[in-house]
C-alpha cells in the first residue's frame, strides 16, 4: 500500500511586490525550513505528509523509510572549519526561469571586467550557500553555479561540465576571470570545488584573490594557491568565450597578431598602441598610466612594457620598452609573469633614451639618495607656477645649467626653464623630441640623483 500524500497550498496573494512574485514562483521547488528551506518559500507552501506512527503504514504492518536527519558537510582533510567548500554541490541543470536551451555548449562572448563584475554582485548581496536553491538571476547557489553566473553560461553547470567552456593554462598565465577547478574524480558530488582567479596578492604568486561560494555566502578572500587543500588536483582554466582586446584575450587564431615595430615608439599613433596598453594594464602596468591607455604613443607605454619586459627576466635591447613579436605574444596569448606591484630593476626611466642606463629603482645614482616623485608632466608647461617649477630651476643650477637664468629660479614656467632643460637633455645625449626642453620622468630622475 502506497502511502498518501497530501500537499496544501494557501491562495496566491494578491501582492504585486518584486519579493512575493519571486517567492510565488519559486515555493513548489523550495526544501522546507527545517531542511534549509526559505521561510517566505515555507509560507508559499505547506505539505501534510500522513504516516502511521512506529515505522508502520496506516496498520499494514509495512515499515516506511524514515526522513533523514539533516547531515553535516563532509569536511575536506586539512581544510579548515571556516574555509571548507561546505555543502556538496549541485548538478547540471538548466537556469531557473532561462531561455537558452539546457544542450547548449556555445559559451556567450564576455569580459574579463564583465567576469568580475558579476562575481562582485554576489559577494555584495552575500547570496547563501545552496545545492538546491536559486538565486534571482537563475543560477544556482553553489560553487559550480557561481562560476556558471560569472562566465555568463546558458545552463547551470558543475564542476564534472565546467571544463567543457575552458581551455587548460598554466599557473603563469592566470589573469582574473579565470577560474580553479577541483573535480573530485573518486566521489565527483562531495569535495569538488571551483574558484575565480581575481589576482595575485604580491610578485610571489602564493596567494591570489579568490571569488567563491562557500559556506554561509558568497565570499572574495586571499588564497593560498591553489586552495586551502586537494591543491595539487585544482587546475587552471581560461573561458573559451572571452573576447579579446579587453584586457588580455584567450589567445588562439582570434588574437591580434604583431603588426610589427614601426607601429610602437616616438611618434606613434594607431590602434595598437591603444591595444598594447590595455594588455600591460590587464597585466599591472596601470600605475605608469596617470590617463589613458590610449592610441598615441607615451612614455608611460615604454615604462610599462619594459616593466613587463624586465618582469619576463629579460634584460639589455629584450627590455626596452619597444614591444617586439615575443613580448606581443606573451601579452596577447596571458605568457609569462605579470608585472610586480614594487619597482623591478630599472625603476622608472621615463623620457628621454631607451632606459637601458636606468638607475637602481629610482633612487639615483648616489648611495642612499632618494629621488624625489616625479610630479608629471603637466606641471611644467606655459602658465603653470607651482613649487616643482622652482626645485626643477634650482637643481638646474646645482648642476650647471642655469645660465638662462636672467632671475630666479621661481615658481612660473618661463622659456629660461625651458632652454635649461632642453639644454640638460642634451647634454645626456638625446636628440629631437627627447630634447624638446620639458621635464619627463627620466629627465626628473637625472636632475635629481
Amino acid at each position: 500500500m502506497v502511502a498518501p500524500v497530501f500537499e496544501e497550498f494557501d491562495p496566491a496573494s494578491g501582492c504585486d511586490c518584486p519579493g512575493c512574485v519571486h517567492w510565488r514562483r519559486v515555493a513548489p521547488h523550495s526544501l522546507p525550513v527545517r531542511l534549509g528551506g526559505h521561510p517566505a518559500a515555507h509560507g508559499a507552501r505547506r505539505a501534510l505528509v500522513l504516516a502511521a506512527a512506529a515505522g508502520t503504514m496506516l496498520g499494514s504492518g509495512q515499515p516506511v523509510a524514515a526522513v533523514p536527519a539533516d547531515l553535516p558537510p563532509e569536511r575536506l582533510p586539512g581544510v579548515p572549519a571556516a574555509d571548507e567548500p561546505g555543502t556538496p554541490q549541485g548538478g547540471r541543470a538548466p537556469l531557473y526561469g532561462g531561455s537558452r536551451p539546457m544542450g547548449s555548449r556555445v559559451p556567450a562572448a564576455t569580459t574579463r571586467t564583465e567576469i568580475i563584475n558579476r562575481a562582485k554582485q554576489w559577494v555584495a548581496a552575500k547570496v547563501p550557500y545552496s545545492m538546491e536553491k536559486f538565486w534571482a538571476d537563475g543560477y544556482r547557489q553553489d560553487c559550480s553555479g557561481f562560476v556558471s553566473m560569472v562566465w555568463n553560461l546558458g545552463t547551470n553547470e558543475w564542476t564534472g561540465s565546467l571544463g567543457v567552456y575552458g581551455v587548460r593554462i598554466s599557473k603563469e598565465q592566470l589573469q582574473p576571470g579565470d577560474i580553479l577547478l577541483f573535480h573530485n574524480p573518486a566521489d565527483p558530488v562531495h569535495g569538488s570545488h571551483v574558484t575565480v582567479f581575481g589576482g595575485w596578492t604580491d610578485y610571489t604568486h602564493k596567494y591570489y584573490v579568490a571569488y567563491e561560494q562557500v559556506r554561509p555566502n558568497t565570499r572574495k578572500k586571499a588564497t593560498p594557491y591553489a586552495y586551502w587543500s586537494h591543491s595539487a588536483g585544482y587546475v587552471p582554466y581560461r573561458y573559451k568565450g572571452l573576447r579579446t582586446g579587453t584586457g588580455g584575450g584567450s589567445g588562439g587564431p582570434a588574437a591580434t597578431p604583431y603588426p610589427g615595430a614601426a607601429y610602437f615608439g616616438p611618434g606613434a599613433n594607431n590602434k595598437y598602441v591603444t591595444k598594447l596598453g590595455q594588455m600591460l594594464v590587464a597585466r599591472g602596468g596601470g600605475r605608469f598610466y596617470t590617463s589613458g591607455p590610449g592610441p598615441r604613443w607615451t612614455e608611460a607605454d615604454r615604462r610599462a612594457t619594459q616593466a613587463f619586459q624586465l618582469a619576463q627576466g629579460w634584460r639589455g635591447s629584450g627590455a626596452d620598452g619597444i614591444p617586439g613579436p615575443k613580448t606581443w605574444d606573451y601579452l596577447v596569448n596571458g605568457k609569462g609573469r605579470d608585472i610586480p606591484r614594487a619597482a623591478v630593476s630599472g625603476g622608472t626611466p621615463g623620457k628621454g633614451g631607451s632606459g637601458t642606463g636606468a638607475g637602481t629603482g629610482g633612487s639615483g645614482t648616489g648611495a642612499g639618495k632618494t629621488v624625489p616623485p616625479f610630479p608629471g608632466k603637466a606641471y611644467f608647461r606655459p602658465g603653470q607656477s607651482n613649487q616643482y617649477v622652482t626645485a626643477l630651476g634650482r637643481q638646474l643650477v646645482k648642476k650647471g645649467f642655469g645660465k638662462y637664468y636672467t632671475t630666479g629660479p621661481g615658481p612660473r614656467w618661463s622659456e629660461s626653464d625651458r632652454r635649461n632643460v632642453e639644454a640638460f637633455q642634451r647634454a645626456q645625449g638625446w636628440r629631437g623630441g627627447a630634447a624638446d626642453g620639458y621635464p619627463g620622468p627620466e629627465t626628473w630622475r637625472r636632475l635629481f640623483s
